[in-house]
């Protein structure tokens, strides 16, 4: 039998909500550095619900889908998908492009994909998927936060001994 489902929706929604442009400054300072965040950004759940079955209730991850302005002018959607679960998900790294894909085929918008990985599991890295055949490549290679890789950092800035742009996710 697994563990126990905890409810880690409900603070890491209202956490991103409340506080989406520091979250992309303390995890992703370069892209957001190119957000022109005088302008207002905009969550989109509901695009992201009509191309997924996995954002209704009872999945134990976050998505969220924002709607941002790029310094040049440029509207940008960001797909920023919080995995939350206790333990690595084999199809992951699939239902990110996939997320992706249905996306851009029903909006025709770039989509930004970011992956938050909460779980206990230092190995499990997922950055990718695509395949290969003939001649023909799909795919998509996506920035990931691991969030056990900021324990420490975490406490060296809180005493004020680290600035949050110092750090960059690990990619590919």
């Amino acid at each position: 039998m697994g563990k126990p489902l905890t409810d880690y929706d409900n603070p890491w929604k209202e956490a991103l909500e409340r506080y989406f442009p520091e979250f992309m400054t303390f995890f992703l300072a370069d892209a957001a550095a190119d957000i022109d965040w005088r302008r207002k950004y905009e969550f989109l759940d509901k695009e992201l619900r009509q191309v997924t079955r996995e954002a209704e209730v009872g999945a134990r991850r976050v998505d969220h889908l924002v709607r941002v302005h790029r310094q040049g002018g440029q509207e940008t959607w960001v797909l920023v998908h919080v995995e939350v679960q206790g333990q690595p998900e084999p199809d992951f790294a699939e239902r990110m492009y996939v997320y992706n894909y249905r996306l851009y085929d029903r909006h025709h918008r770039q989509v930004v994909s970011l992956a938050v990985l909460a779980d206990e599991t230092a190995l499990w890295r997922p950055t990718g998927f695509g395949y290969a055949l003939w001649g023909c490549e799909v795919g998509i290679k996506f920035p990931v936060i691991k969030l056990l890789d900021y324990r420490a950092r975490w406490d060296r800035w809180r005493r004020g001994r680290m600035t949050m742009h110092g750090w960059r996710p690990r990619c590919g």
